[in-house]
């Protein structure tokens, strides 16, 4: 089964945005067609893990407390991911490690496999 997960400090980092935004169950986590190289992350809040759990293809996966939600055709470029969160200098942000990357374009915004 193909599969991603959350760093410790990513985990703490989304259970702190749903009490700021006083909802949110899970963090959709998957790939779109853009940018220079061939692919782009997309990572969204979900406020209600229904839509998600009746959709053919959904892949629900809970890691460090945290509700992950992707689909099978992300899953095949993102397998063995761990979502991570970053302080460098004074930017912070989610960064994935994804084993599966073989080149990125230079601002590190899109990626191909």
């Amino acid at each position: 089964m193909r599969t991603i997960g959350i760093s410790a400090e990513a985990a703490r980092i989304v259970q702190e945005s749903f009490k700021a935004r006083k909802k949110g169950v899970g963090l959709f986590v998957g790939v779109k067609t853009s940018g220079c190289t061939g692919y782009s992350y997309v990572l969204e809040f979900i406020d209600d893990l229904a839509p998600y759990e009746e959709k053919p293809g959904s892949v629900i996966i809970q890691d460090k407390g945290v509700t992950l939600v992707s689909n099978e055709t992300s899953l095949v470029l993102l397998n063995g991911s761990i979502l991570d969160y970053k302080t460098k200098g004074l930017n912070k942000g989610f960064e994935f490690i994804n084993p599966n990357v073989k080149n990125q374009c230079g601002c590190g915004e899109s990626f191909n496999v």
